[in-house]
């Protein structure tokens, strides 16, 4: 894993101690003040000329701010008009500080890639990092989205669904027209739940993930058994006219007669899957 946030910059951190501010009479506003007035660059007038204009900014010496020592130096005045050190209320010390900060619209982004173990799928690492987001109890303010080959793996995994409906409402509506027939489409597409169910059984059997590859199989492997459902029944349907056949008969011979090239078509499908299934690793 690796980001892009970088924090090798430096900082000084300085903390009030607001009880000691409280008894010594000194105003937070008056402490914020200061360090404005000191290493700011407040514009505190402007200089009006005749044929232009300047404006007076002040800061200190450059070289105060060089030296953390300067902060030493610094007195604030309380309530009473007494110069009180800047050190007797506050402490400071040095921290890391981005060199950057990152922007995704309007927001300051952070992008974080990693790399997918061995035997791990990108489904994997997403639920891995959803579980971890949960865990933490990240605040609403904090937002995460995936991109790049994750962002397209969870947009395919999301629009699944809808997709899967939408191409069997697509195959019965095709069907529906060629074959004038409300009931014969649902024959075909009563097929498919069990394809379905098949495949997801061999991924858990054989402990092989759900990832981008073993859905494009799924699809693949139901859009042959849709194909031998079409053969079988396209074939029962003209014995049945044409044999003057029952529909058990019909279906029967239709078993016997399309076994071959059902078989060839299917056993054509898997020949080189296994390289096909390196490639796409």
């Amino acid at each position: 894993m690796n980001s892009d946030q970088q924090d090798n910059g430096a900082e000084m951190n300085l903390v009030y101690d607001r009880d000691t501010m409280a008894r010594l009479g000194i105003d937070v506003q008056a402490a914020n003040s200061l360090l404005n007035n000191a290493f700011g660059q407040r514009q505190i007038s402007t200089i009006y000329q005749p044929m232009n204009q300047y404006k007076v900014v002040m800061e200190v010496d450059p070289r105060y701010t060089q030296d953390i020592s300067a902060l030493e130096k610094m007195f604030v005045i309380n309530n009473e008009g007494k110069a009180i050190p800047l050190s007797y209320f506050a402490k400071w010390q040095p921290a890391n500080a981005p060199l950057s900060v990152n922007h995704q619209g309007l927001s300051a982004a952070s992008t974080i890639s990693f790399n997918l173990p061995t035997g791990k799928s990108l489904s994997d690492a997403s639920a891995a990092i959803d579980r971890a987001m949960t865990q933490l109890g990240v605040p609403s303010t904090v937002r995460g989205s995936f991109a790049g080959t994750a962002q397209v793996f969870q947009e395919t995994m999301n629009s699944q669904v809808i997709l899967i409906i939408a191409a069997i409402a697509t195959v019965y509506i095709v069907l529906g027209i060629l074959y004038e027939s409300y009931v014969h489409p649902l024959t075909i597409l009563s097929t498919l739940p069990s394809a379905g169910v098949g495949a997801l059984l061999a991924l858990e059997l054989f402990n092989a993930p759900f990832s981008l590859i073993a859905l494009i199989g799924i699809m693949l492997l139901i859009g042959i058994v849709k194909k031998n459902a079409i053969m079988m029944v396209d074939f029962a349907l003209e014995a049945q006219r044409h044999g003057n056949l029952t529909p058990q008969e019909a279906i029967f011979q239709a078993c016997l007669l399309r076994f071959r090239p059902i078989m060839m078509t299917t056993l054509a499908a898997l020949v080189w899957c296994a390289a096909a299934g390196i490639v796409g690793r």
